[in-house]
């Protein structure tokens, strides 16, 4: 697992950055030593955790991004070299849900095109952007999942599918990445306590979950950095994180 310094002189970019996951990843990275570059497109949570960076004496450098939108994509990564000139590790985090529970035929289409548009096509903008600096410095790329990913959700079947998809596509970025010496690995959590489901949900995780048996983000972060932290040739692929009676519900 990483330590406090372990990652000096690196630079990492973390999409969804402005908090839950991006936020508490990028403040753990940032504690063991790493330059961090946070994409989000709220302005100032974004900054907000730029600061909390900052504190722990790096380089935080916040550029409002919406992830849909390939060319601010490609702006992000530039500004990323622009100023650092590398990029060591990506994490592709951005990702929102659908309302729970609708019947398909009532669900709006925008919620459809938005969680596509966020989860799959914003997924594919960031992996596209990265994948060559990330294969200049042998660095890794880590796509944030689910355990939706690999199990079927009537209670959210677009997000599901998101996620069935980014599995999918991170195994076989994988294989094309893998031999040009870039780490991809996929962190698939359970339920977290974040304020994912603000938008279409009338809950947050952190309110519809019991935080006394649930994961947090500070413990995916910790799943994300110990992915990180492997030194070629070794890669995790794939790692699911789990609450410890995860498996009591089925």
């Amino acid at each position: 697992m990483s330590t406090p310094g372990d990652a000096a002189g690196e630079v990492v970019l973390i999409t969804g950055a402005s908090s839950g996951i991006g936020a508490a990843t990028a403040r753990r990275l940032a504690d063991a030593g790493a330059d961090v570059v946070l994409a989000a497109r709220s302005e100032a949570p974004l900054a907000a955790t730029a600061s909390d960076c900052e504190a722990a004496g790096v380089d935080a450098l916040a550029v409002p991004t919406d992830v849909t939108d390939n060319a601010a994509v490609e702006a992000l990564v530039g500004a990323t070299l622009e100023r650092f000139g590398r990029l060591d590790t990506a994490v592709v985090n951005a990702g929102i849900g659908e309302a729970r529970n609708v019947p398909l035929p009532d669900l709006p289409l925008e919620q459809f095109e938005r969680v596509t548009e966020t989860n799959i096509h914003g997924a594919y903008y960031t992996t596209r952007a990265v994948l060559p600096a990330l294969r200049d410095t042998g660095g890794s790329l880590v796509f944030v999942g689910s355990y939706k990913g690999t199990h079927p959700s009537t209670s959210t079947p677009v997000y599901a599918a998101s996620k069935w998809w980014l599995r999918g596509f991170a195994l076989s970025v994988a294989g094309r990445a893998g031999p040009d010496g870039v780490g991809v690995t996929l962190v698939s959590p359970s339920g977290v306590t974040t304020k994912f489901g603000s938008t279409f949900r009338e809950q947050e995780n952190e309110v519809a979950l019991n935080d006394a048996l649930t994961l947090d983000a500070s413990d995916v972060a910790e799943a994300i950095a110990y992915a990180t932290d492997q030194e070629a040739p070794a890669t995790v692929t794939e790692l699911d994180l789990n609450r410890r009676d995860m498996y009591e519900r089925f």
